[in-house]
């Protein structure tokens, strides 16, 4: 006998967008990758200016929250599916690799926020062994 399925009256309408929600703010995707000289975050954040994005790095961690202004609609008279979100948002990205945060770059195109951390020179050197 299998047990009812429950179902959530709002699932229809916002979709799976109630699971991206942290408070009241919303969380955009984030991809975080290693290249040769740098570790990359990408941030999925289309619709969003770039004077509407903060980003900063606090010791090993970074820091991206900004604004995604909402659309005007104006002429709207039924909604039928919402699931962009709009409003402030944020997300904390522990960066697993030493990098120096004086070379932090960050650049908005296509939609994506590209953050390169450049990867903090190896402290690796060789040592004589004396007999």
């Amino acid at each position: 006998m299998s047990t009812p399925r429950r179902t959530d009256p709002f699932s229809e309408l916002y979709g799976d967008f109630a699971a991206r929600l942290r408070g009241d703010r919303w969380q955009p995707d984030v991809d975080v990758f290693e290249t040769e000289d740098a570790v990359v975050v990408r941030v999925e954040i289309a619709g969003i200016r770039s004077e509407d994005v903060r980003v900063s790095v606090d010791g090993p961690a970074l820091r991206i929250s900004g604004v995604r202004r909402a659309p005007d609609d104006a002429g709207v008279q039924r909604l039928h599916q919402m699931e962009i979100a709009s409003g402030p948002f944020e997300r904390r990205v522990r960066i697993p690799t030493a990098f120096d945060p004086n070379r932090v770059s960050a650049r908005l195109a296509d939609g994506f926020l590209l953050v390169t951390l450049a990867r903090r020179p190896s402290a690796r050197r060789r040592v004589r062994v004396e007999a």
